[in-house]
């Protein structure tokens, strides 16, 4: 009886876990659609709300990491259990990065001058619609601990880098052939090097969610099938 208490206690405790980071993923993902509509709007109401709704990002990854700790100090968990509590840890910590990436664009709106001639305003929300969709899908994948969807994420990261060279090459030729728009390009160039990173971290995540899952890492299926 105490050892089904345990068992029942256990998966609250990853129930919990789970949701909280769900919580935070949503946040995250909420923040990247906002900051980007506030870049293109020019909207600096809309970008601090992106910076203020940050601070609850942080919380949420304070509290999973006092729960994650508390998960391993009483329930001692072993294998497929522990592998669980230690990828949450790591996945929390990657979401508040790209939580910080997106605060950071939001700080960007005020910094743009002459929208309209530039662009790569018109490719940069493509791009950032496309990294926002990959954080989406690898917290599905987290959710239903679904392998195949986190490997699909990881593949999806290569074309969020070709974006950013396109984007790159764009800015730095209106830069050179119009020097008066230099500081509204180069935060540009910040704008999609941040959507890039959250790209990059949402990979690092799908690698985690795929590890959890199945107990391999992505590269020993690469290995395998030739890729």
């Amino acid at each position: 009886m105490a050892q089904e208490h345990t068992v029942k206690a256990f998966d609250e405790d990853i129930t919990r876990l789970r949701g909280l980071i769900a919580e935070m993923g949503g946040l995250a993902e909420v923040s990247i659609g906002e900051a980007m509509s506030a870049l293109v709007k020019g909207n600096r109401e809309l970008a601090d709300g992106v910076v203020a709704r940050d601070k609850r990002i942080d919380s949420l990854e304070a509290e999973i990491d006092r729960l994650a700790v508390r998960i391993i100090a009483l329930r001692a968990p072993m294998a497929d259990d522990l592998r669980e509590v230690i990828a949450a840890l790591k996945i929390a910590g990657v979401v508040e990065r790209i939580g910080d990436y997106a605060k950071n664009i939001a700080k960007s709106t005020g910094k743009i001058q002459g929208r309209r001639q530039f662009e790569p305003l018109t490719l940069i929300p493509a791009m950032a619609e496309l990294a926002s969709e990959m954080v989406h899908d690898v917290l599905t994948a987290y959710a239903a601990r679904d392998a195949e969807l986190a490997a699909e994420v990881v593949a999806r990261d290569d074309k969020v880098d070709a974006f950013y060279e396109s984007i790159f090459r764009n800015l730095v030729s209106h830069m050179m052939e119009n020097p008066a728009t230099i500081s509204s390009a180069a935060q540009l160039l910040f704008v999609a090097r941040n959507i890039e990173r959250i790209g990059d971290h949402a990979t690092n995540v799908a690698e985690m969610v795929y590890y959890a899952a199945t107990g391999s890492y992505l590269t020993d299926r690469e290995d395998r099938t030739g890729a």
